[in-house]
């Protein structure tokens, strides 16, 4: 059997990928599994890592205004929708999968224009506007959340799974990641990072809440940057004074590859909403300071973030009230009270969900067998 997955940009679009990949291989018999993305995504450096046979089309995201930046994403549109028809006429796929992203749009349409089973998944309650546009054509809609529903065109399409987490996420030691990590599991450990390509705003409230406890030997700190983020923080760094930091309680890093081991081992996260990211830590069952984006479509994270707040497993501040005081406040007063963590602790984890990749490889098996 072949199988193709799409799904690119983000963390959030790769990981669910990666996820059903993974799980097909197992309900399978030594299925042929290619993962197409672009060359510029999240994609090119976190696939092949994970051993998939990996190739790319040429797309660029729309700009929500008429400009000469909108022509040249309709050119690259003309440009990947031939790249995906090449790929998928050599491939000679049985079923494609999307998870999401612009990448998705070329790759799922060619495939349900030739007939072949399609299906897109997606995370969030409020859907892209790819995913929003391939409804019309694939075969199934893998949904996350019920309030999803009402914005394909065809809800009788669609099918309420959840998100799906990587394995390593579920099966995760936590005295190897505590290992791996040079964790002291004595002291209380923070693993904060804004998604996977970092958020402004947190960097500069972590940047506050660094400083006040650089030469704090109570806690230990993990602060994730983003890639493009990490040279400005660690240059804002040495302007209050910081040149190196070796205090082996704080490390900073761009991007953080163990980061199942990270959750593992946290007894706090802070990080943005993102639809997947919060299915991790729900999984693990892991208390947060949730700081949902501001600028994400329809807002989102911060629906996301509330989900787990009013379920008392996550404490939300939104961008615009952020401040590395408040923050650094928040931390000591959760970190000073074992009972709180806990509580959150378990509220978390029973919001978890871990058969999700069970109930999608369902609707495969279902799409296949009409095929």
């Amino acid at each position: 059997m072949k199988v193709l997955v799409t799904g690119g940009g983000t963390g959030g679009h790769i990981y669910p990928a990666l996820s059903i990949a993974r799980r097909i291989e197992k309900e399978f018999k030594n299925p042929e599994i290619l993962y197409v993305g672009t060359k510029k995504g999240l994609e090119a450096e976190l696939v092949p890592k994970e051993g998939y046979n990996f190739q790319t089309i040429r797309v660029k995201g729309f700009m929500r205004k008429l400009s000469f930046d909108t022509l040249m994403s309709l050119k690259e549109l003309a440009l990947g929708l031939n790249d995906a028809r090449k790929i998928i006429n050599k491939f000679n796929p049985d079923i494609v999968i999307g998870t999401g992203g612009y990448v998705c749009g070329p790759v799922v349409l060619v495939a349900a224009l030739k007939k072949i089973p399609t299906l897109i998944h997606e995370q969030n309650a409020y859907p892209g506007v790819t995913n929003k546009i391939l409804s019309r054509f694939v075969d199934k809609v893998a949904a996350s959340f019920e309030e999803s529903i009402k914005y394909f065109h065809d809800p009788s399409k669609v099918v309420i799974t959840g998100n799906p987490v990587r394995e390593n996420i579920i099966t995760v030691d936590k005295k190897q990641a505590y290992k791996k990590l040079n964790i002291n599991d004595k002291k209380p450990f923070i693993l904060s990072f804004g998604g996977s390509g970092g958020q402004r705003k947190l960097n500069d409230a972590m940047l506050e809440v660094i400083t006040k406890n650089v030469d704090s030997k109570n806690i230990q700190i993990l602060h994730v940057t983003g890639k493009r983020h990490y040279e400005d923080f660690i240059k804002k760094l040495s302007e209050k004074g910081i040149e190196k930091i070796d205090n082996s309680n704080i490390k900073i890093v761009p991007y953080l590859f163990e980061m199942p081991m990270g959750l593992a081992a946290a007894d706090l996260v802070i990080t943005s909403a993102g639809a997947i990211t919060l299915a991790e830590v729900t999984t693990i069952g892991v208390p947060t300071i949730l700081i949902p984006k501001a600028y994400t479509a329809e807002n989102h994270q911060e629906h996301n973030a509330r989900a787990l707040e009013k379920k008392g497993a996550s404490v939300v501040i939104l961008e615009k009230e952020l401040s590395g005081s408040k923050l650094n406040k928040m931390i000591k007063e959760l970190l000073s009270d074992r009972k709180r963590l806990k509580k959150m602790s378990v509220n978390s984890k029973s919001l978890g969900k871990t058969d999700v990749t069970n109930q999608i490889v369902k609707v495969v098996k279902e799409l296949l067998s009409h095929a």
